[in-house]
């Protein structure tokens, strides 16, 4: 996906509520709304990446989306752009997605299974809610590739996992091992996706890996993790060194979310539109040839928007005035003070 806006909102700090005395931190994120895909743009809410935080492990992005009546919002219509050093992670709940890339992959993104391209050196693709989506209704991320792999081949990658049964509740595990299932999908730094789901009243304590830390973003249902309430659209943010996580639904209907994780991700990157580097020269380098329509990126092939008259693939933003510096993250430890 692709964000052209060039003048992000600014939100004020607000003092987060207390969390549960004996357990983890928690640090909740906000979401701030962000068009995407060009000048017809869908809205969507973005976690990831913020100034308060900008990586959870190798997850660098997180756009959710939806419920959104297809009819009203004109639905999903990203023409071809292009990505390097990163995955795209496709999830979701209402919906199905039409994906065409610069590597011949040519899928249909239906709810439950993922789908994972890999850029590597550089990629393009295309996104298209199809003609029978009524509601559309997800979530996007992105994971950042490590140096010794950001140069790679490109990678199309697809699993529909079976639903792990627990009391109260259930998960799909996307990524990594979680809840005793382990995904067969291949990644490039210790990563964990999951989609939980807790029925009304339930709550859960399950055991994660303490060299992670861990981000749970709500998409419905009143929830808290370790006592900290977390309303929809917010990701909550835990640190390393926690061996098990409780999360409760203390609302009347059923709750689901996102949860995801991994290692931290200790490289520093450039990030910048749809291009993930290491030095500005680099991410000027990407923008040149993406415009020129160099054959680092490919050609994709397939691509039907909803409308007759629109682009037949996104031009990259002029870039900054200013060079653009690195991301650094903070500490892997939660911050209850932080509320961004």
């Amino acid at each position: 996906m692709s964000d052209a806006n060039p003048n992000p909102q600014e939100l004020s700090i607000a003092p987060s509520p207390p969390r549960c005395p004996d357990g983890a931190k928690v640090e909740i994120i906000t979401a701030r709304e962000v068009p995407l895909g060009g000048p017809r743009a869908m809205t969507v809410r973005r976690t990831l990446p913020q100034k308060q935080r900008s990586l959870i492990g190798a997850w660098c992005f997180m756009d959710h989306y939806g419920p959104d009546d297809v009819s009203a919002s004109g639905g999903m219509d990203v023409a071809p752009h292009p990505h390097t050093g990163l995955q795209t992670v496709s999830w979701l709940f209402e919906g199905t997605i039409t994906h065409h890339d610069s590597g011949g992959h040519h899928a249909v993104v239906f709810p439950g299974e993922v789908n994972l391209m890999t850029a590597g050196a550089g990629i393009c693709h295309s996104e298209v809610s199809t003609q029978e989506t009524t509601t559309l209704h997800g979530v996007q991320l992105w994971t950042a590739l490590p140096d010794a792999h950001r140069h790679g081949p490109r990678r199309f990658d697809h699993h529909a996992p079976e639903a792990v049964e627990f009391d109260g509740g259930q998960a799909l595990v996307f990524l990594g091992t979680l809840f005793g299932d382990a995904s067969p999908v291949t990644t490039f730094t210790p990563l964990v996706g999951a989609e939980i789901r807790l029925a009304a009243g339930a709550t859960v304590s399950f055991d994660v890996d303490a060299s992670f830390e861990h981000g749970l973003l709500v998409d419905a249902g009143e929830v808290d993790l370790e006592g900290v309430p977390v309303a929809r659209g917010e990701l909550a943010y835990t640190g390393t060194g926690e061996t098990q996580l409780r999360i409760r639904n203390t609302g009347d209907s059923p709750a689901r979310m996102v949860f995801i994780g991994g290692e931290p991700f200790t490289e520093n990157i450039l990030m910048w539109w749809n291009f993930i580097g290491r030095e500005y020269e680099e991410i000027e380098q990407f923008r040149e040839q993406w415009q020129a329509q160099d054959e680092r990126f490919g050609h994709t092939y397939g691509y039907i928007g909803h409308h007759a008259d629109g682009l037949s693939w996104l031009p990259a933003p002029e870039l900054p005035h200013s060079e653009i510096k690195p991301r650094i993250n903070p500490e892997s430890i939660a911050r209850p003070e932080e509320r961004i």
